[in-house]
């Protein structure tokens, strides 16, 4: 199934013109349990909502966006968010990597989070770091892809069912060679 899906990188245009799309992958993606900073039920006006205030983040270069698509339909996004500090211009953060459920178990995260990283590393960017729901099956996926966690913060997040969980934090050095994995 991941062999007819496409990666790419949205331009704000781009992103204007699937936000439709996005906002049924961020429905799917709080319905199915995943802590992204929504609680549920997510409604569809509201996921809309939110990823149209994400284009002018992308136009102005402080984010940058990738989908997953298997002809039309969304399958899978991530994002890096960009600080506008000078003395943090060499790292930035991935931010809402997400899977539809249906497209769960076949290697789309790992290679939307490949993509985001060597585009980081193009970029001259050195160092990446997230946040994740202590103990979630994403925990899992940034640690077999080599990103050091360095803690928790308890109680940081509310599931989407309203429980306040644990946040484990990552970090990920990058250099040159991380372009040829």
């Amino acid at each position: 199934m991941t062999a007819d899906v496409t990666v790419t990188r949205l331009d704000a245009d781009e992103l204007h013109a699937r936000v439709e799309r996005l906002a049924d992958l961020l429905v799917d993606t709080v319905a199915s349990g995943a802590s992204i900073g929504f609680l549920a039920p997510l409604g569809w006006t509201d996921a809309l909502a939110w990823w149209k205030e994400r284009v002018p983040g992308v136009a102005a270069g402080q984010l940058a966006v990738w989908t997953a698509q298997d002809g039309d339909r969304v399958l899978g996004t991530v994002t890096l968010a960009f600080p506008d500090k000078p003395n943090s211009r060499h790292r930035a953060e991935l931010v809402k990597l997400m899977v539809h459920r249906d497209a769960r178990g076949r290697g789309l995260g790992r290679r939307l989070l490949a993509t985001a990283e060597a585009a980081a590393a193009a970029a001259g960017i050195t160092l990446l770091h997230l946040d994740t729901e202590t103990d979630s099956p994403a925990e899992r996926l940034y640690g077999a892809a080599g990103w050091t966690r360095i803690g928790a913060i308890p109680d940081y997040a509310a599931a989407p069912d309203g429980v306040l969980r644990p946040t484990s934090i990552y970090f990920k050095k990058l250099s040159p060679a991380a372009l040829t994995r």
